[in-house]
């Protein structure tokens, strides 16, 4: 019986027991860490075609499975679990640009105490004792230990072999600056640039549609289409790339490939953060919603984060299922203030109750 499979699988990857059989989060998450130390380096591609074969017939909708498997692998590099290229040296021509590494094993120290965990040991589940794994809790795709009164709980996980992680080093942000100085700077990278020339298959991401839903913005670029975009252009292999185009009465004709050489963030990164300035700029600035329950603040987000704020949110607070959102994290009320001053300064969004 799949309920029984899934069951066992939970246990055996010392999980605690959910209140219902279905394929959830916490579990892929699980999966995945353990599939990587096998398969990695490899491709995400790679990862989530395993990970569907060994799921085959234990779950509803493979589609759904399918697209959940991608969130969740993008949600473990985020948290560090695994890294790209970029964030690793290596000196095998085979290694291609897309593929992901398994990172070692490490930890932050949270501010309250706790720790959060990050990192995989090959061919193993944990990485810790059983005195220690018996205490992780598991937050969807994060893993937190929870330090108890009078508790070195970091001494103790560097005597287990794991590095400690500055809050420094694993929250590093690119510089301060405002949206315009963002906006003008990218845009006379792309002014220098000589002319592309049409080509096929460009989306763009439309500033004039609704900020709140994200997917829904993403478009072929139309006669009525003018001026400065977000976008992804095909190419033969592999995912689309993530550009910074100038468009034309729908035609784009000049044409920055993110991210800019010599930057450490990824492109994606790059193309969120840009966009945000441009929404900021356009008058018209991405939304984030707040609600406070109990001594707890939740953050709601209507468009993906650059995994150098994401970061933050999950050291500071821990993933919630979504609610109307794209995003959602809760936090310890005494940090509520402080993230959502940096929300506001450095993505420059803005608070709403009820986003349309």
């Amino acid at each position: 019986m799949p309920e029984t499979v899934i069951v066992d699988c939970r246990r055996n990857l010392g999980l605690p027991a959910a209140s219902d059989t279905k394929i959830d989060e916490t579990l892929l998450a699980s999966l995945l860490r353990r599939s990587a130390g096998i398969l990695c380096p490899c491709s995400r591609t790679s990862l989530r075609a395993a990970l569907l074969e060994s799921l085959h017939g234990l779950a509803e909708d493979d589609m759904e499975l399918h697209e959940i498997i991608d969130a969740v692998i993008e949600k473990l590099i985020i948290g560090g679990d695994f890294l790209e290229l970029n964030d690793v040296a290596t000196v095998d021509p085979a290694v291609k640009g897309t593929w992901v590494f398994a990172a070692p094993p490490s930890f932050v120290l949270r501010p309250d105490g706790n720790v959060f965990l990050t990192g995989i040991v090959p061919d193993q589940d944990t990485f810790l004792p059983p005195s220690l794994a018996s205490r992780v809790v598991y937050e969807r795709f994060t893993r937190v230990i929870e330090c108890k009164s009078g508790e070195n709980l970091a001494e103790e996980l560097q005597k287990q072999g794991l590095q400690g992680l500055s809050e420094d080093v694993w929250l590093k942000a690119p510089k301060r600056e405002t949206a315009k100085n963002m906006l003008d700077r990218m845009e006379r990278h792309l002014t220098a640039l000589p002319p592309s020339g049409s080509f096929e298959g460009l989306q763009v991401l439309d500033p004039a549609l609704p900020v709140a839903y994200y997917k829904g913005r993403w478009c072929s670029p139309a006669k009525h289409h003018n001026g400065n975009f977000v976008g992804r252009r095909p190419q033969d292999y592999g995912a689309p790339i993530w550009c910074f185009v100038v468009v034309k009465n729908g035609a784009p004709v000049r044409l920055l490939d993110l991210p800019l050489k010599k930057t450490r963030w990824r492109a994606c990164d790059v193309a969120w953060h840009l966009q945000m300035a441009i929404d900021y700029c356009s008058s018209a600035p991405q939304l984030y919603r707040r609600s406070t329950g109990d001594d707890r603040t939740r953050f709601d987000f209507f468009s993906p984060l650059p995994q150098w704020s994401e970061r933050r949110l999950m050291i500071f607070g821990c993933p919630k299922p979504r609610n109307g959102s794209l995003i959602s994290y809760s936090l310890p009320a005494v940090y509520a203030d402080q993230e959502e001053k940096f929300l506001q300064q450095r993505l420059w969004l803005s608070r709403t109750e009820d986003p349309k």
